[in-house]
């Protein structure tokens, strides 16, 4: 898979990521890894404890990101 080079790791090795989905619902995930980020139609990542998070990109209307202490 081709590395797109995301933004995002200029926050941090682990962020937390807000996701606003169509329809008004939001979901906070902590400890996401970027360096797992893999974008595509359903955007895949890990978490630091090693879940698996797979998103449906048509359904979100905007991601915050918000850096973590790097511990």
């Amino acid at each position: 898979m081709i590395n797109l080079k995301s933004s995002i790791t200029e926050k941090g090795r682990y962020v937390s990521k807000i996701l606003h989905f169509v329809g008004g619902e939001k979901r906070t995930f902590n400890n996401v890894d970027t360096h797992s980020i893999k974008q595509g139609q359903f955007t895949k990542f890990e978490t630091k404890d090693g879940r698996l998070v797979m998103v449906n990109d048509k359904n979100i209307l905007c991601i915050e990101i918000i850096q973590e202490n790097q511990d």
